[in-house]
């Protein structure tokens, strides 16, 4: 026998490469006119088959049967059902299969037989306690194993039916007229043993144990996976093994991945066994354009023995079955995927894949991307391969196993029968109707979906990674992209999945494929190759799957960019005098400018000056930590921190090509040529700061000058267990240095410096380690800067929190479903609604009318909602800090109100002034709405003196001080807040004051606003000419969205003394933040293109009314 270098053997594993094709005899061909199809009929559609490429035919059962369930009640477990043929044409079938190289799997129904079998028959019988009788499960109380659940909850009200030539109850798991067979007779199970045997000996190549975790019975369990169901099963296939080498057992267990995973013992119980709870998931991900329902599903799929193997499949000829979701998920499946209540069957739905996907064939094609290269053995159910459509009205599940479509001509080709006497009628719908859905025809388009689905088999066929590789999910940071690879022995696939309708980007990492090429498998295409940066940037169209192979490869790089040149014999002459003048008159000012986390951008520099140093012993060349001075012609000066380094050859090149923007000058030392640059974007500085924070270093420079590093203790524990740490910088911060290491550790390098401690890491620490806030990304460490003026935090390590985007992302995506559901309605007849609650008074969303409901969207809610939740809990964390002066919460005094209306006078000065001086300049909408705010001065004034009209009794705590939802992280199951320090256009001593939470709520509220404009603006569904048909709408979202998240917050905080406890202060103080923050937001758009006008705007107009 031959075995390859995993110890697979081709002849006894051959499931592992399989496609299993699956399909009723009666429903695929018929070949004696009689209107149902037979085993002649399939004989005659074997070369099909092979055609398609599968190499397995999955057969539903053919034995004698009164067919009241399909053929799943069994009669006779050793003979034909006459209307499909006889044992000397299946044998005929397997000879020929065999030929062919098709391995033929059979239904092996041993949980329950037909009411109609003989042993059934002979039981009622029987004497009570007989060994006749106790062929099936019996008893005189119909209460016993109570605990155990209905399956067919639509058809059957017990799981015990009483007989009445017995005389007593017996048992059954699924319909009443299908009596469960009692595996406590070892005579029971020596049937079993004897009809595999008789099966084996004809030839059949596998059995599908259907209903198999059901097998026994006991009293105060559910009666699933029970442990005598698994020493049977070991028996079982240790039988099998001994005589039957080769035959498959695939078990059927409809249960979570850890109860199915049982049904593989340790490779000594089934070969097979599905893994239901993917495929729901799959659908899941698709509707919802996010990977997590996939990747969650895997993770909690635990490891199974190398020899087994799972069977995957998108459809079947039950419902689409939701035992194995959620009751949330299952709601949501219904409600996108069962639109008619008809659709819905037990706990499933009764579709076929194209209704499923509406007949979308870029659907089709990428749920079917999906099934082939995911792990496991894929199951194809007939005539989906052409995309067969369904009925639903047929009753129970007979709507998804209607008569195959062969061609357009008579009875779709299946048989030269009367129409009339076909066993159910043909597909009659329009939209997939066998005169245009038909084998005959997709086989002569090489564009149709036959041919694609022959195209995928091939290709899975050809590369052994996809039945026994590896699967690695790959951490991309747009949630709507499934990237993965699939490894065996020298092989390794990448698939890249969009699962959104619309094109999307994606940068996928892949570490340790430096310099390999993607060749893309259908058409063996070279893509260029992985770069030094290890990550590859994606760009997909709508519901695209790529599927690549990694092969070696050397490419080279060598574009440069023109920047300036400093020239100096030793790296550290660039601090000296003369060159050190060139860097703060030319070189710095120049690189700050166009540094994205210079806050400073649109201020005019006055002056920049190296107001201090510190030498870093970096290998292989010198560092230097500058820290730089910016000051302005007006208001007070900055610092920032810029860590620089000189790079030459490759490390050069990788960042020229790359991260150009890393590059400061060009640099000659001595005789080396190179780069001046920031030293975050090489990779050996990245590896020294997390050494360093390892090792709990401090090192001494200059001038009293000493940098620290600290860690919690779990940062030196992950690193004595990895040795190879890999590190990334990550640019999507946009005030901050970012680097990754492992995707498990997140360090933040802030650019804009102080002699204070930074916000951010300091309240990030009291959350962890004080507070105990769990919705926070951990605190591992820090590193601080001691100088002669103070302490400057320079950068703080966290737990990085896998992430499936930000909040404004997610509700983006909700603002655009809401405008395709707004599209869909009648435009000549739009609804209206009247705005229910307000921000003192909130309305739930479970309190709005139905169709107001569906239009909002509960997925949107039901998010705002849980950040609601969050941020009351991060308020009260915030609060509970007493026993720490920094934390401890103060009270509000008049002289404090005073002190915060002057602020705001001041505000509304600033902002006035600038108003009125950029008028000239605005777009003509805006002209007016700016002219008609610049008349009502007064009366924003007059909402701002209300804070100081009484003593509130409130207290102020630290705030999050920056809190949008960008600093929302949805973790699939939760979310994380981030980002604690504060706006950083303001200094560092003002973002550490005590303020009222209620400037986050209102910053909060702020950015679901802004976040509903930008997508009714952005989208592309609505002309600009009709946009203001839709604003109602937009106003509607905003409205609700933040009202559910006010609810929710004010749910979470009731009784805490942050918040008033009095509706009339609560409104001056909301209203007075939302206005303060509206302005503040009209000064940034009036000083940043205008564009974000509209909203501040409208708010502060809707606020002084």
């Amino acid at each position: 026998m031959e075995h390859t270098k995993n110890g697979f053997n081709e002849k006894l594993h051959w499931y592992k490469d399989a496609i299993i094709y699956e399909l009723h005899i009666k429903a695929f061909c018929d070949s004696n006119g009689d209107g149902i199809g037979d085993f002649g009929g399939l004989l005659q559609k074997l070369d099909y088959l092979q055609e398609l490429g599968v190499n397995a035919i999955w057969l539903l059962p053919f034995y004698p049967s009164p067919l009241r369930d399909d053929g799943y009640d069994i009669a006779d477990y050793y003979n034909i059902n006459t209307s499909y043929g006889n044992i000397s044409q299946l044998k005929n079938l397997l000879d020929e299969a065999h030929q062919r190289n098709l391995k033929i799997i059979t239904e092996l129904v041993i949980n329950h037989t037909s009411d109609q079998h003989p042993w059934f028959q002979r039981a009622r019988t029987a004497p009570k306690g007989s060994p006749e009788r106790n062929y099936y499960v019996w008893t005189d109380d119909p209460t016993q194993y109570k605990d155990v659940r209905i399956i067919f909850q639509d058809f059957e009200t017990s799981n015990w039916t009483w007989d009445p030539v017995a005389q007593q109850y017996y048992w059954h798991r699924f319909f009443h007229h299908q009596p469960d067979l009692n595996y406590d007779n070892p005579l029971v199970q020596q049937e079993v043993f004897n009809l595999i045997d008789f099966w084996c000996n004809m030839g059949v190549d596998g059995f599908r144990l259907d209903a198999v975790p059901y097998l026994f019975e006991r009293e105060g369990t559910n009666g699933e996976n029970l442990p005598e169901t698994h020493a049977f099963l070991k028996q079982l296939r240790a039988h099998v093994d001994e005589q039957f080498p080769g035959t498959v057992l695939l078990a059927e267990a409809n249960m979570w991945p850890e109860d199915s995973a049982s049904y593989f013992g340790d490779g000594d119980e089934c070969h097979m066994n599905y893994h239901f709870p993917v495929m729901p998931r799959m659908f899941m991900a698709l509707q919802m354009e996010d990977r997590y329902p996939i990747t969650d599903i895997f993770d909690q799929t635990p490891a199974i023995p190398p020899t087994c193997q799972w069977a995957i499949f998108l459809r079947n000829h039950d419902e689409l079955t939701l035992e194995m979701v959620t009751d949330e998920e299952r709601d949501y499946m219904y409600k996108v995927y069962a639109k008619d209540p008809k659709a819905r069957i037990n706990l499933g739905i009764r579709h076929r894949l194209a209704p499923l996907m509406e007949n979308n064939r870029e659907k089709i094609e990428l749920l079917n991307s999906l099934l082939f290269s995911l792990p496991g053995t894929p199951v194809i159910y007939y005539g989906d391969e052409i995309g067969m459509g369904d009925n639903f009205y047929l009753g129970d599940r007979d709507g998804v196993r209607t008569p195959m479509q062969w061609s357009p001509d008579r009875n779709a080709g299946f048989s030269n029968s009367n129409p009339h006497q076909l066993y159910l009628p043909l597909i009659l719908d329009p939209e997939y109707h066998y005169e245009s859905v038909n084998v005959e025809m997709q086989r002569r388009n090489t564009s149709s979906l036959f041919w694609f689905m022959k195209r995928m088999i091939t290709m899975r066929k050809k590369h052994k990674a996809f039945g026994r590789g590896d699967l690695t999910f790959l951490n991309v940071d747009n949630p709507k992209v499934l990237a993965f690879l699939r490894r065996y022995e020298d092989e390794t696939l990448l698939i890249v999945v969009n699962l959104s309708k619309f094109a999307q980007v994606a940068e996928v990492p892949l570490e340790g494929y430096k310099g390999n090429v993607l060749i893309e498998l259908m058409s063996r295409n070279k893509f260029p190759a992985v770069g030094k940066s290890e990550t590859y940037f994606f760009t997909l169209g709508p519901h695209n799957s790529l599927w690549f192979s990694l092969e070696k490869a050397h490419p080279e790089i060598d574009e440069q960019k023109a920047i300036p040149l400093l020239q100096v014999k030793h790296f550290q002459e660039i601090i000296t005098k003369s060159t050190r003048a060139e860097l703060e008159n030319a070189v710095l000012p120049a690189y700050l400018k166009q540094s994205k986390w210079f806050t400073g951008r649109v201020r005019p520099v006055h002056n920049v000056e190296i107001i201090n140093h510190v030498n870093i012993p970096v290998i292989p060349h010198d560092t230097l930590l500058l820290l730089i001075e910016v000051t302005y012609e007006s208001g007070l000066p900055e610092m920032y921190q810029l860590i620089v380094t000189f790079a030459t050859n490759a490390v050069a090149q990788k960042l020229t090509n790359s991260f150009p923007h890393s590059i400061i000058a060009h640099m000659h030392v001595g005789e080396q040529q190179g780069i001046l640059c920031d030293a975050l974007f090489v990779t050996t500085f990245q590896q020294w700061l997390y050494q360093n924070l390892v090792r709990n270093e401090t090192f001494a420079g200059k001038n009293n000058n000493k940098v620290k590093f600290y860690n919690t203790g779990l940062l030196g524990n992950y690193a004595t267990q990895h040795e190879d740490i890999k590190s990334k910088v990550h640019e999507d911060d946009r005030y901050h240095g970012s680097i990754t290491y492992d995707n498990n550790f997140f360090l933040t390098i802030y650019r804009r410096v102080d002699y204070f401690i930074n916000p951010d890491a300091e309240i990030t620490h009291y959350l962890n380690e004080k507070a105990k806030f769990e919705y926070v990304p951990g605190f591992l460490g820090a590193i601080e800067w001691m100088t002669d003026k103070g302490m400057i935090t320079m950068g703080m390590m966290q737990v990085m929190i896998e992430n499936h985007g930000s909040g404004y992302s997610y509700m983006l995506e909700r603002v655009y479903n809401y405008i395709e559901r707004i599209l869909a309605l009648n435009q000549d007849n739009l609804p209206t609604y009247e705005l229910q609650g307000n921000l003192s008074e909130p309305t739930a969303f479970e309190q709005l009318q139905t169709g107001l409901k569906d239009l909002l969207g509960s997925r949107a809610a039901d998010q705002a909602r849980l950040i609601g939740i969050r941020t009351g809990q991060m308020h009260l964390a915030l609060a509970s800090g007493s026993d720490l002066k920094d934390f401890k919460p103060e009270e509000f005094s008049l002289h404090y109100q005073r002190s915060l209306f002057s602020a705001m006078v001041s505000l509304v000065r600033e902002v006035f002034q600038n108003l009125k001086r950029n008028i000239p300049h605005l777009p003509k909408d805006l002209q007016t709405e700016a002219e008609e705010l610049l008349k009502h001065r007064d009366d924003v004034l007059a909402v701002f003196k209300k804070i100081y009209n009484k003593k509130l009794d409130v207290l102020k705590i630290r705030i999050h001080g920056y809190y949008t939802l960008n600093q929302i992280l949805l973790t699939g199951k939760d979310l994380a807040i981030q980002g604690y320090g504060g706006d950083p256009l303001r200094p560092y001593s003002e973002r550490r004051l005590k303020r009222s939470p209620l400037h986050d709520v209102a910053t909060m509220l702020r950015s679901f606003h802004n976040t509903g404009f930008e997508g009714f603006h952005l989208n592309n569904h609505i002309l600009k000419d009709n946009l203001p048909k839709y604003i109602p709408f937009l106003r509607l979202w905003a409205h609700y969205m933040s009202g559910f998240f006010m609810k929710a917050y004010l749910d979470t905080v009731t009784g805490s003394r942050f918040v008033p406890a009095d509706k009339t202060d609560f409104r001056v103080m909301i209203q007075t933040f939302l206005l303060e923050k509206s302005l503040l937001d009209l000064n940034h758009a009036l000083n940043n293109g205008f564009s974000s006008m509209v909203v501040p705007l409208r708010t502060i107009k809707s606020i002084i009314k």
